[in-house]
């Protein structure tokens, strides 16, 4: 299973390559003729994104910062007295922005299997997992949503993301040598 998603990595960063060679080629082109001072000197360039923005921006909207929300339920937490179930309640919800926060940063792993017999659904199972680094998140809030659940939300910039992302894409090629 890993081997194959090493290949399928593999496979989107050849493609990614392809389009990068190809956006600084277009970029030369436009370099070249306007230098020349012919007609496409009217023209104006088309600005190219670094390669990294190109690989990113299409998959998340370009904003100022992101932000995450986190929930968790008083009454389920295991202890004994209520100022303790109150503070693990407010630290699950932080943890539960954080995974949030995660998920937006580097996306889910989707593993999914269905399985039809006589043309009817038998079993349909999904599972998902996220996994990534997060810092420099800032927390915005923590505020009791309900009488029995908390709210945390945190907020990360958008540099952060994009340092968060490049880190993430580095490592991703260094494992596929």
């Amino acid at each position: 299973m890993r081997n194959h998603i090493q290949k399928s990595i593999a496979m989107r960063l050849v493609r990614v390559g392809g389009v990068m060679a190809l956006m600084g080629a277009l970029t030369a082109c436009q370099t070249l003729e306007a230098m020349s001072g012919g007609a496409a000197a009217d023209v104006k360039p088309i600005p190219v994104r670094s390669a990294r923005a190109s690989m990113i921006a299409p998959i998340v909207e370009t904003r100022e910062t992101i932000t995450a929300t986190g929930y968790a339920v008083v009454s389920i937490q295991n202890h004994k007295t209520p100022a303790q179930k109150r503070l693990l309640a407010i630290r699950a919800s932080k943890l539960d922005a954080y995974r949030a926060l995660t998920e937006q940063v580097y996306g889910q792993h989707l593993d999914a299997t269905t399985t039809v017999a006589d043309m009817t659904v038998m079993s349909d199972t999904f599972r998902t997992r996220v996994e990534g680094v997060i810092y420099g998140a800032v927390l915005v809030s923590i505020t009791p949503a309900g009488d029995d659940t908390y709210e945390t939300t945190l907020s990360l910039d958008a540099r952060v993301v994009d340092d968060l992302r490049a880190l993430y894409l580095g490592q991703l090629a260094s494992n596929i040598r």
